[in-house]
């Protein structure tokens, strides 16, 4: 990746989330690293939904979903946070399946799960405010399809069809996901998984987890 000057590893771990019976995400341990030594090792948590690849990316509130490690550190502190990462991605799973069950019970009707959209896919101040004062026709055509795109992907999508996400408030959660995973179009795969993993998408991502567990609490007022 980037002319192979970061090169990045997946180790997949032995336990599934579970939500509900059957909806299951696959818990993985990505690593990247530059061959030229700048910048440093980051190890970080990385739950996948088996039944559309979804990448659910997320810190929970008191919790990182990463570390880095510096390239001078010696191999026992390297070995150390290592291990350190392994802890916190078991702390991480436990809360997350807690998290995703309860919301997969937690019923959004269409006009909540379109304003949790506009407010998570918010891309400047100008937007957010015009939301809060209700100039919708007042939104660039920009902002407006791709608001289109990730309802549509949430209201046609089989894997937005299953139990745990029709009209709840985790498939409101894998809805954005899954538009910048298999919806919107990108340069190139260098450009997605950078988007995903790291930049815009990762930030729209935990963007919408803090507006679902904010809605779970407080029900349509936390989308004002």
């Amino acid at each position: 990746m980037y002319d192979g000057q970061i090169v990045f590893v997946t180790a997949k771990l032995p336990e599934y989330i579970r939500v509900r019976r059957d909806d299951l995400i696959e818990q993985y341990l990505m690593l990247t690293s530059s061959h030229d030594g700048t910048g440093s090792i980051t190890i970080a948590f990385t739950p996948v939904r088996v039944v559309c690849c979804n990448t659910l990316n997320a810190a929970l509130k008191n919790n990182t979903n990463c570390i880095k490690i510096r390239h001078t550190a010696s191999a026992s502190d390297k070995l150390k946070q290592a291990h350190q990462m392994l802890g916190i991605s078991s702390r991480l799973a436990e809360e997350m399946e807690m998290i995703y069950n309860r919301w997969s019970r937690v019923r959004i009707s269409d006009p909540e799960l379109k304003r949790l959209v506009q407010m998570a896919m918010v891309p400047n101040r100008d937007v957010l405010e015009k939301l809060r004062m209700g100039q919708d026709e007042n939104l660039s055509s920009h902002f407006s399809n791709i608001i289109e795109n990730v309802l549509e992907y949430a209201h046609t999508s089989p894997t937005q069809q299953e139990a745990t996400t029709k009209g709840t408030v985790f498939g409101a959660y894998n809805a954005i996901t899954g538009y910048f995973q298999n919806v919107r179009s990108y340069r190139d795969e260098e450009s997605k998984f950078k988007s995903i993993l790291s930049g815009t998408g990762l930030a729209r991502t935990q963007t919408a987890f803090n507006l679902c567990t904010n809605f779970v609490k407080l029900g349509t007022s936390a989308l004002n």
